[in-house]
This record gives structure tokens, sequence and C-alpha cells, in this order.
């Protein structure tokens, strides 16, 4: 079954007085427990993918298919709701609160449910401690290392248990030794905890880990490999 289903998506963007067109017909299908690398020149189209399967941006034209909902059919409020329990986000600058703990930075998505304060305090001890950092709980960001921040970042992205991971270059901004404990963690994620993972990186190393690799070029996909 896909976790994943682009269908002939057509996205454009206004650039000045003309519309630039970023993905031409481009259809992609992500089977369940995937880990699939994207990469490609930078404005190959490669975020606006990440983008449309989160429900962060909309298509112009074609169906795209997330979890098994259509979301080119949701409104606004149902798509903000339905991307906290389907959808973790990763980034390459981690995106974290810098006043707030690693355990609040984690809490954050689960604000937007209905679980109590005990469930949601459950909820970042289990996430914290799948990615190695229950001791470092009370720190802020500016106390941990960028390491250390994107495992934050993950575990942020983990907290509602969503199926699907979507990760934008998220060693982009580590060294060699700490990007790959990262997508060892990653790794652990999708075999371990059946996560579907949808990760842009420009590092053929990083790539290496994913199961499959597409590279995205002028907003089409091209079959390079398979693991």
């Amino acid at each position: 079954m896909a976790a994943v289903e682009l269908k002939n998506v057509i996205k454009r963007y206004k650039r000045g007085r003309e519309f630039v067109e970023v993905l031409h017909n481009l259809s992609l299908e992500v089977p369940e427990g995937e880990f699939l690398a994207l990469m490609g020149p930078s404005g190959s189209g490669k975020t606006t993918i990440l983008n449309l399967v989160g429900g962060i941006d909309r298509a112009d034209s074609g169906e795209i298919i997330v979890s098994g909902e259509h979301l080119e059919g949701l409104s606004g409020g149902q798509l903000a709701r339905w991307r906290s329990h389907n959808v973790g986000f990763v980034f390459q600058f981690y995106n974290l609160m810098p006043m707030l703990s690693a355990a609040a930075n984690v809490e954050l998505p689960l604000l937007l449910t209905n679980l109590s304060r005990a469930e949601r305090k459950r909820h970042v001890a289990v996430a914290l401690e799948m990615v190695g950092l229950t001791e470092r709980a009370s720190h802020k960001p500016g106390e941990l290392s960028g390491g250390q921040q994107q495992r934050v970042g993950i575990a942020r992205a983990i907290v509602t248990d969503p199926t699907i991971l979507l990760c934008d270059e998220p060693t982009g901004d580590l060294d060699r030794a700490t990007a790959e404990e990262i997508l060892r963690l990653l790794t652990d994620l999708n075999r371990q905890h059946k996560k579907t993972i949808v990760m842009v990186t420009h590092d053929p190393k990083a790539a290496e880990y994913a199961t499959r690799h597409l590279d995205v070029d002028k907003g089409s996909l091209i079959l390079r490999r398979a693991a």
C-alpha cells in the first residue's frame, strides 16, 4: 500500500509578473515503510515535493494522497489537523525555540491535540528516550550540540507518532560523524518503528542510507538506483 501518491502534479510559483512551473505533471508513489531519498540541484523542486506531501503548500493541479487522504479536498483547518496527526517534519537548521527546554520543544506539536498534560509528558519522555536524550530534557538548545539539537528536532517530529517523516536536509548543518549518527537514527525509525521517510539531501553518502534514491531535475523525477 502506498503511503504517498502524487498523480500528475503541477506546481507553479509567481515570480514578478510571470508564473514559473516548478513541477511538471509529476507522479510519485512511496510505499508504506520506505525510506526514500530525493536528490537534485537547488531549485529542482525537491523541497516543493516535501511541502506538498506535508500539506504546507497546495498543487495547482493533480492529486496528492497521503495516508489515504486526498489533500486537495481539505480546507486549511482540516489540513492543519490532518498534518498534526500524520506527518512529522525534520529541518536542516532544527527550528527549535531557543528559550524552551528540549522537552518543551518536543511537546509543541502535542499542544494541538486533546491530550492531557500528563499524557503529553509521557509522549515527550518516550520520544526523547527514542533519540537518546532523556538526560538532556531540561537543557535549552544553546546548551546542546548540533547533533543533539537535531535529535530534539527528530523527537519533536515523532512525538505524535506520525506515519510519515519528511526530512529536509537533516544532516546539512552537521559534521560527517554526527551526520552519520542522525542517519542511523532515521534508519532505526524506518526499520524498527516502520516510519515512512522522505528525505531531501544534497549528500550522496546520506542518500545511501535510504532504500530508494530518486533524482529531481527541473521538476521531473529520474530513477537512479534501488538498494
